[in-house]
């Protein structure tokens, strides 16, 4: 049966078709037959006790210069028979979280949301990982610039990020001796305001810092190891590594087992998982990505798990 399906996404012309996830799926239900609505920008909204948004009809093309077209804009009661993929990039700001409100009263109107809304308040991407310990490095969460730098010495060298940051944005590599862990420290506490995340630093992450995706609680068979380049610490591709897919090793299908379960349980059906050497970083839950690179090195169709997995749950 068709369904209809409704992407909330950062602005559609503005996307790499070549590496954009959400293209990927909307590629994919267009192929089922899936009637396909694109919402505008800033357009959701709650009109009495009902959740609707400006939409409109949406038809996509594998074609780098010439990817999708637009009907004409209008509005949209959300309700049995829609899927709703909320696929919009951090920052998980105040405007995205009362856009997941709108979605969870959407969701009690009878649309399938991906990622479920409650989730997507619950699961901070960097927080999300301690929900599993046995599978973190010794991480620290902390205001306290003392703390924080204690934390550092302890370990001699560690990565520092925010808590709500994306693409490898503001995060930093410090240790003992470095004349610039105050000022890092300071500005990603801002001064003492703002929760901060310390991890010990992983030397594998020469190798690699891979994401492993779950659909519906099970981990695709490969990942992409998004390797630094020249003298960058990084391994995300927005900050320019280079993406390398293989197949998970033993260590890395047991992490998602340890995850998968809980993500599943919560309606959460499209999860990447960071994981560097041994140890799991990080949950992805708001928009991860590497799915057209892993469907173009190994012929595999993630957003074709994705969907059956979707048909089979609103069937």
């Amino acid at each position: 049966m068709p369904l209809d399906v409704i992407v909330v996404m950062d602005p559609i012309d503005h996307i790499k078709i070549a590496k954009d996830t959400t293209f990927a799926m909307l590629l994919e239900a267009q192929r089922r037959g899936h009637r396909l609505h694109y919402v505008r920008p800033g357009g959701l909204s709650l009109h009495g006790g009902s959740a609707a948004a400006v939409t409109a009809p949406l038809e996509v093309r594998d074609d780098p210069a010439d990817w999708f077209s637009l009907g004409q804009f209008g509005s949209t009661r959300f309700g049995p028979g829609q899927v709703v993929l909320m696929r919009k990039d951090p920052p998980f700001d105040g405007e995205y979280l009362y856009d997941t409100h709108v979605l969870g009263i959407a969701q009690s109107a009878g649309a399938l949301v991906v990622n479920d809304p409650q989730g997507l308040r619950d699961f901070n991407e960097k927080l999300a990982a301690l929900l599993f310990p046995q599978c973190c490095p010794p991480t620290l969460v902390s205001r306290s610039a003392a703390e924080l730098k204690a934390f550092v010495h302890e370990h001699g060298q560690a990565v520092l990020k925010p808590l709500d940051g994306m693409g490898g944005r503001s995060i930093f590599r410090s240790g003992t001796g470095d004349p610039n862990l105050n000022v890092i420290l300071e500005t990603l506490t801002d001064g003492g305001r703002h929760l901060a995340l310390a991890q010990r630093f992983i030397p594998d992450i020469s190798a690699g810092d891979k994401r492993i995706l779950l659909v519906d609680g099970e981990p695709v068979d490969y990942c992409l190891a998004r390797i630094p380049q020249g003298d960058e610490f990084r391994g995300n591709l927005a900050a320019g590594g280079r993406g390398e897919g293989r197949p998970l090793s033993e260590r890395d299908r047991w992490i998602a087992a340890q995850v998968g379960p809980e993500m599943k349980r919560r309606g959460m059906r499209f999860v990447g998982l960071d994981v560097i050497g041994d140890y799991l970083t990080e949950v992805n839950v708001t928009s991860p990505t590497c799915v057209r690179e892993l469907d173009a090195q190994f012929g595999l169709n993630i957003a074709g798990q994705l969907f059956d997995a979707i048909e089979a749950g609103i069937a």
